[in-house]
């Protein structure tokens, strides 16, 4: 399977090599060397019923992000982010990612090579400060461990077809160099390796629809392997005469997982979020958000959480949202928390893949 995938990313890769050697004598560019910077700041504050600090005010992140066009040919991206260490308090910087991509590969083909967020699900490749809740859901924290995020290559195709809406087709090979309840770091010749399908329809000038078909294998800790496959629905509706003012949204994320315990055991689990995002005017929004889910271990044990969020947008470059949650729980102490979350942006920060 990993010598298919290899073969798959080179017949990729061929005419964009081919391409690049017959405009060597093109190479000059009258691009900028100074690349695209901007700074985002995460502010947040929190009240929990539980645990033996019940409420806190924090700076949790920083996030630098450089980008730019190499030449003609690509551009690249990269996102350097200063935390706080949940468990130390101190802030740490991280890689979050790192990556080249192609820009003029014929056939509708893209590649892609560095370290990135994986194209599983919606809100995977989605940065936390730019989601409309601020926790994430309860799938997301007992199965992916709050992201997928790995080195790797990544090939994408723009499917053409007679009946006239968008399908893009994603193959991703990455190293497996993370720690996740699902996946696991293995010294052996072992992958992640992922596929996604898009769909995407224009139902009227004001509405749109997105399908969307995940899977994704790879070894876990217990020197075995955990596949998973992941269904994704996105309603917009945005209306073209009062767009400022009025949109609503409807996304909902379901998730399947086997994952092989032993030579003989395996679980099977599953798990889901929905929430609907409606926009009350200029600057107020309003979300609500269901959870089910269980663990990869256990298909027994049970996470249940609702939660409201209102948001207050003042431009795309600052926002301050309140959110009140309640999880409910058979192996957990059950939790009620409510939440700050006031995010601002200097510099040129591109706009965020929806």
């Amino acid at each position: 399977m990993i010598k298919f995938g290899l073969n798959v990313l080179f017949i990729f890769m061929l005419p964009y090599l081919c391409m690049s050697q017959d405009s060597s004598d093109q190479a000059s560019t009258s691009i900028s060397n100074n690349p695209n910077i901007s700074v985002i700041g995460d502010f947040e504050s929190y009240y929990s019923n539980t645990g033996s600090r019940k409420f806190d005010l924090f700076f949790n992140e920083a996030e630098f992000t450089f980008n730019s066009f190499v030449d003609p040919y690509a551009k690249a991206d990269i996102f350097l982010s200063f935390a706080k260490n949940t468990e130390s308090g101190k802030y740490e910087v991280d890689l979050e990612e790192a990556y080249i991509t192609t820009l003029d590969l014929p056939y509708g083909l893209q590649l892609r090579a560095g370290k990135f967020r994986m194209a599983f699900g919606k809100i995977n490749s989605i940065h936390p400060h730019a989601l409309p809740f601020i926790d994430l859901p309860a799938i997301y924290e007992n199965y992916l461990g709050e992201s997928l995020n790995d080195a790797g290559l990544s090939a994408s195709w723009i499917i053409p077809n007679p009946l006239d809406f968008y399908q893009e087709l994603t193959f991703e090979l990455t190293s497996g160099n993370i720690e996740t309840p699902t996946f696991y770091h293995n010294s052996s010749s072992k992958y992640l390796m992922l596929v996604h399908l898009k769909n995407f329809w224009d139902l009227s000038d004001n509405s749109t629809f997105e399908l969307g078909l995940s899977g994704i294998n790879g070894p876990n800790k217990n020197n075995y392997s955990t596949s998973i496959g992941g269904l994704d629905l996105t309603y917009k509706w945005k209306p073209l005469r009062y767009n400022t003012y009025h949109s609503f949204q409807w996304q909902t994320e379901i998730l399947f997982c086997k994952k092989k315990l032993s030579k003989d055991i395996s679980t099977k689990s599953v798990g889901f979020y929905s929430f609907i995002t409606y926009q009350l005017s200029r600057r107020w929004f309003l979300t609500g958000r269901v959870d089910y889910s269980n663990t990869p271990d256990y298909s027994s044990t049970i996470d249940r959480a609702i939660s409201g969020t209102v948001g207050w947008y003042a431009t795309e470059f600052q926002k301050i949202e309140f959110q009140l949650s309640g999880r409910d729980s058979n192996y957990q102490p059950n939790s009620f928390e409510l939440w700050m979350r006031w995010i601002f942006v200097i510099g040129s920060h591109a706009a965020h893949q929806y």
